[in-house]
């Protein structure tokens, strides 16, 4: 095997007795690690999109959404206030109808806002990141 090189690994797998604790996965010495973190953004593993449009809750938007089956992209457009993101959805309050959607995100082409987007997390001294907290 000319050219090809053997993956180096931190810590070797150690077996276990049957049905005794759990057996550790090797750790490539290569293993990819985030970035840097830029002042001003959140940290490349808490930039979700439900987690921008929490910052930004209670902000008019304009959802743009694409359903399966249309003939034409960007097919609805949801005007509303942010009212809470989940990982799979956006609930909206229509100001003027008093309507609220549920939208499911996998719909979503795109958002815009009629003001600055909210994008840096407020972390209070000695709390945990977002990262820390298990998913709704």
């Amino acid at each position: 095997m000319t050219g090809q090189q053997t993956p180096s690994y931190t810590q070797p797998v150690m077996p276990q007795a049957a049905g005794v604790g759990t057996l550790q996965v090797p750790t490539p010495l290569n293993a990819p690690t985030l970035g840097p973190q830029i002042p001003g953004m959140l940290p490349l593993e808490e930039s979700y999109i439900e987690n921008i449009l929490r910052l930004n809750k209670g902000k008019l938007v304009d959802v743009y959404m694409t359903f399966e089956n249309n003939r034409e992209w960007n097919a609805k457009i949801f005007k509303g206030i942010i009212e809470a993101a989940g990982r799979d959805h956006l609930i909206l309050s229509d100001p003027q109808t008093g309507f609220r959607y549920l939208l499911p995100m996998v719909y979503v082409d795109y958002i815009t806002f009629e003001e600055e987007i909210e994008y840096e997390y407020p972390f209070a001294a000695g709390t945990q990141p977002l990262s820390a907290y298990s998913p709704r």
